[in-house]
């Protein structure tokens, strides 16, 4: 049986703001810091001889990383970090508060931009500071490839054909894994592994700091098994199929 864990990252200096992140590279928290260091302390009480990790460019995934591979005592595993397994990117709402957001638009269309599946928010500008192309991180990427507002469906484009490309491979050869990202790059391999329909992925929050660790037959992509590793902080789960 191969494992794979899922990890979102420990709660972030704008997730306690209240503010849309997306591609914005902020910091843990105190509080985010003791949750990913609960993350690695609760994998390493399954006692899982993992193979590699990945992780997406933004920092408080690859911190969240750090702290679970010091609680594994596998800080020596080799680390993919890849721009493909970043949030999704929020557009225009980037950097905004959400609540004056809701204020200003109303609560149906910031629901909209939050949870449908198909429809991004305003798209940034580059005159914004928040734009991709003024961070050093992506100046190897061409302009045309960054996300300047996604849907959850254009995050899903993004992330997946990486998963199929890279890391689905190592799986079906049998490696233990761990991937450190976010809510919604994590809520598109959660789609895929799990064969959750369009509509009904939205609805699935993946807590922060609270790794999922999946059972999957060897050779393949299939789910045999999966659970949250607080089960007090623990969040529904698609059905397994």
């Amino acid at each position: 049986m191969t494992k794979l864990a899922l990890i979102r990252h420990g709660q972030s200096e704008w997730n306690l703001q209240n503010r849309f992140t997306g591609w914005v590279d902020v910091d843990l928290t105190e509080k985010g810091v003791a949750e990913a260091q609960l993350s690695g302390e609760l994998l390493a009480a399954e006692g899982i001889d993992f193979d590699a990790a990945y992780s997406s460019v933004q920092k408080r995934a690859i911190k969240t990383l750090w702290y679970t591979l010091e609680a594994l005592d596998r800080l020596y595993l080799p680390v993919t970090k890849d721009w493909h397994l970043n949030e999704r990117h929020y557009g225009g709402l980037t950097g905004l508060n959400k609540q004056e957001t809701r204020d200003k638009h109303g609560d149906e269309q910031v629901h909209i931009w939050r949870r449908s599946f198909d429809v991004p928010p305003p798209q940034i500008t580059k005159e914004s500071d928040y734009h991709p192309i003024h961070d050093p991180r992506y100046a190897g990427i061409p302009e045309a490839d960054l996300p300047t507002g996604e849907s959850l469906k254009l995050t899903l484009d993004r992330v997946l054909p990486y998963f199929d490309a890279h890391i689905a491979p190592q799986i079906k050869a049998g490696k233990n894994l761990i991937i450190a990202a976010h809510g919604n790059s994590l809520r598109a391999l959660l789609k895929s592994l799990f064969d959750v329909a369009d509509n009904d992925i939205p609805g699935f929050e993946i807590p922060t700091g609270n790794p999922l660790l999946i059972d999957i037959a060897d050779g393949t992509l299939k789910v045999t098994a999966a659970r949250y590793l607080n089960a007090e902080r623990a969040k529904d789960l698609p059905p397994i199929k």
